[in-house]
């Protein structure tokens, strides 16, 4: 083994502030952290799926034509009523596979590319502490996730606007909402969706820091969201459902009540939370002791 693969594989304490100009804080700074992951094919490709989406689903809805009252239940109704409607359904049809694809895709490929590509021993050895290079890894990752949530309804209400037009919101439950009250409710909806994704973030986080292959990583934690929609359809679990990490995330739909009900969204909270903060702390544990030689 040679001496950077040495460096990098003892998880040892890194340089005092004082040795030699060595800084602490200026090592691998989250400006450059994000420069390199805005520079991935992977970033370029999943901001295109999200921001060329809306459009496919309005060409859909162009081609096929309204859909007919009691034709299809919910959203897809009221879908074409507004540019609202139209921004609500697309978070409906996204955010259990598509989102969570974008969000396990950022989380995922962070540090297992470069395990992959066999630079992490190098970044370790320059040296950069590995609790700072986790940490910044993981708040640029999540602030691309953040984004790519975000990317989706901020696009849908332009493409819904252009198709739709601007008008109050009507509830698949009977009813309507006007614009401002709606603007509030949709603000609340993208945070709750925001928050849901926060178990899959740290699950393809933990399994970056534990794997070399970020294709396994980010379908690790795509799997566990297919396998918990799977176990969520067992109604023989009775409430043990309501631990899966899945259950509550439609939970926003609660927001399209002509008053809000706040349980089933609080509950989806403190749970994902909880899965989050429990599996992030278990990645930097993994990454602290372990021996990186690639």
């Amino acid at each position: 083994m040679s001496s950077v693969e040495e460096v990098a594989a003892r998880p040892a304490a890194a340089p005092a502030d004082g040795a030699a100009g060595y800084r602490v804080g200026r090592t691998l700074p989250l400006r450059v952290e994000a420069v390199r992951q805005f520079r991935r094919r992977r970033t370029l490709v999943a901001f295109g799926i999200l921001l060329v989406l809306p459009w496919v689903l309005v060409a859909a809805f162009k081609l096929g034509g309204d859909p007919e009252p009691g034709e299809a239940p919910g959203l897809v109704t009221v879908a074409t009523a507004s540019a609202m409607n139209f921004a609500l359904f697309a978070m409906f049809v996204s955010v259990g596979f598509l989102l969570v694809v974008a969000v396990a895709l950022f989380c995922g490929d962070t540090v297992a590319s470069e395990a992959g590509w066999s630079s992490l021993r190098y970044l370790l050895a320059a040296p950069v502490p590995r609790a700072r290079l986790l940490r910044q890894k993981l708040i640029v990752s999540l602030a691309y996730a953040a984004a790519a949530v975000l990317t989706l309804p901020l696009m849908s209400l332009v493409a819904g606007t252009v198709a739709f037009g601007w008008d109050e919101v009507r509830l698949p439950t009977g009813g309507s909402v006007p614009v401002g009250t709606a603007l509030g409710r949709m603000l609340i909806i993208v945070a709750f969706a925001l928050v849901s994704q926060l178990v899959v973030a740290a699950l393809a986080f933990l399994l970056s820091v534990t794997t070399d292959s970020p294709l396994g990583a980010v379908g690790g934690a795509v799997g566990l969201v297919i396998v918990s929609n799977i176990l969520d359809a067992v109604t023989a679990l009775g409430t043990w459902r309501d631990f899966l990490p899945t259950h509550w995330m439609y939970a926003w739909t609660d927001a399209l009540q002509p008053q809000i009900q706040w349980t089933g969204m609080a509950k989806g909270t403190a749970l994902s939370v909880t899965y989050a903060v429990v599996l992030f702390a278990l990645a930097f544990r993994r990454f602290r002791g372990r021996d990186v030689v690639s």
